[in-house]
């Protein structure tokens, strides 16, 4: 099974710290993770009950150490977006459906839980790999933090050994980065580029890429750039050469 962590960013209560750390016990998993979280005391140890010890082994990070390190960021919102015309927070999974995305796979994946008075911002959005929301009744749609991630950590619950490994998240931005020079060459208007990009990365976080395939699409490019412009054969943009990459074709 992946390597799920829980991460809670910027939580204002010590209270649904250790609520947070006793659901995810309560259903098999000991990563917590916390970003800039308030002061933990006896509250937090109260609420954690049989999980004192998820609690103290929580690891304090900055999200920029998250990022970098997981193999798949989820993002979890109650907020969604109402057309597919803004890919911001679309499209988006319920815990239930990203069992199925994620279930076969290996590697770090960490869901982000935002803060309880207005969630994950933008940009921490922006930068995830997979949207997910929790069906709820839309006349009390938001639910408390920790109550969040006990309905997630429920449903991963007892996931099977994975099959095969994600491709990492420094092989993924490489990618992202190259694509991104891909629209400059093929001078792609400046004003579609974010969101272009961001449907890029909505669209490769639901593939689940391998290290092969993501290499694949580096040598797919590079081909592409050598019959528009041929200056580009001098240029590395990728990990590989471009022999390299087709020649495992």
């Amino acid at each position: 099974m992946p390597d799920i962590s829980f991460v809670l960013v910027e939580p204002l209560y010590e209270g649904n710290v250790g609520f947070a750390a006793r659901a995810i016990k309560n259903f098999g998993f000991s990563r917590l993770v916390l970003v800039n979280p308030c002061k933990l005391g006896d509250d937090a140890i109260a609420r954690a009950g049989h999980a004192r010890d998820v609690l103290e082994a929580a690891e304090k990070k900055i999200l920029e150490e998250i990022f970098s390190d997981s193999d798949m960021i989820i993002a979890t919102t109650g907020e969604v977006s109402k057309s597919i015309c803004n890919p911001m927070r679309m499209p988006y999974y319920s815990p239930r459906e990203l069992r199925d995305l994620v279930g076969g796979l290996q590697g770090k994946i960490s869901i982000l839980f935002g803060r309880e008075n207005w969630g994950l911002n933008n940009r921490e959005v922006r930068r995830s790999d997979v949207i997910c929301t929790i069906p709820t009744s839309p006349e009390y749609p938001i639910l408390n933090l920790s109550h969040a991630v006990a309905v997630m950590a429920y449903e991963l619950a007892g996931l099977p050994r994975g099959d095969y490994l994600l491709a990492g998240r420094e092989q993924m931005e490489h990618l992202y980065r190259h694509i991104d020079q891909y629209l400059t060459l093929i001078n792609h208007p400046d004003f579609k580029r974010d969101v272009t990009m961001l449907m890029m990365r909505r669209i490769f976080g639901r593939a689940n890429l391998t290290a092969r395939e993501a290499s694949t699409l580096h040598g797919l490019m590079r081909r592409s750039e050598w019959h528009i412009d041929p200056a580009t054969k001098d240029r590395n943009l990728g990990p590989e050469s471009p022999d390299q990459d087709l020649a495992k074709e």
